[in-house]
């Protein structure tokens, strides 16, 4: 079993949402210090102090991980001051959720670089000191959307088939490397959030943050391979791989409302 205990841990997009309760569940698990990356200097702000006037050890870095010199150098700080992380969370992301054809250039680009490209970047940045040690862990929040299509939100679907090809590829390299290398890819439903705003699913339950940042946590302790939320979610390649492609339309489509699920959708990014 993993544990965060005395333990150097990097949250992604960690000043709201589901990096902010992961954060605050690590440094109660006994984590020596956080490191909040995050591009919302006010929040990034506020939740720094919040944990620190309670003892912890926090330290926040304003990132903006669409640029790679920005990374690089908030990397390079980390290394020099903490000797690397432990545990990277590659949690930022966004969502524009529209039709394609309604997409812009930059919509496309940024959805990429945010959600697909940044965790790779980040990564490397860290992996070799990883490896160098023997020890390390990598959880990657892809989506359950990178294992099915849906109508509203195309892009935000290739970015997660991105990394959720590439997490399971970086896994399988790591297990043939000596020490305790690990990788964990999250695939949740809809979580409850101010970036899924006006989502509607009338049969599969919208997950709670609290809940999903919990069951994260405890997936990543127990050094799971895949942490899936709700349990349905694991019936995904099954209904994939058993169903003929129009079947499958009806039943997760119609059936289960998925593809109605954006309709209404008036998220953030």
């Amino acid at each position: 079993m993993g544990s965060f205990s005395n333990a150097t841990v990097l949250i992604t997009g960690g000043a709201s949402g589901i990096g902010k309760l992961m954060g605050e569940s690590v440094l109660k698990k006994g984590a020596r210090t956080l490191v909040i990356w995050d591009q919302d200097s006010n929040g990034l702000n506020r939740v720094v102090q919040e944990f620190t006037s309670k003892g912890y050890s926090v330290h926040g870095q304003l990132v903006d991980v669409t640029d790679l010199d920005s990374i690089r150098s908030a990397a390079a700080e980390l290394k020099d001051r903490f000797d690397g992380v432990d545990f990277l969370f590659n949690n930022a992301g966004i969502i524009v959720g529209k039709l394609f054809e309604e997409h812009t250039h930059a919509d496309i680009t940024r959805t990429m670089l945010v959600n697909a490209d940044a965790p790779m970047h980040i990564t490397l940045e860290f992996l070799p000191g990883m490896i160098g040690k023997g020890m390390g862990h990598i959880i990657n929040i892809a989506s359950a959307a990178g294992m099915t299509a849906n109508p509203n939100m195309a892009v935000y679907v290739a970015s997660k088939h991105s990394l959720l090809g590439w997490s399971e590829s970086l896994r399988l390299e790591l297990e043939k490397k000596p020490g305790r290398l690990r990788v964990t890819t999250v695939t949740p439903f809809y979580i409850d959030t101010g970036m899924f705003e006006g989502v509607r699913s009338p049969i599969i339950p919208i997950v709670r943050p609290e809940k999903a940042a919990a069951k994260i946590i405890r997936d990543t302790e127990n050094e799971k391979i895949f942490s899936r939320m709700p349990a349905i979610v694991y019936a995904i390649p099954f209904f994939k791989g058993l169903l003929p492609q129009r079947w499958y339309d009806v039943v997760v489509g119609k059936w289960f409302g998925i593809f109605r699920s954006m309709n209404a959708f008036k998220g953030r990014l």
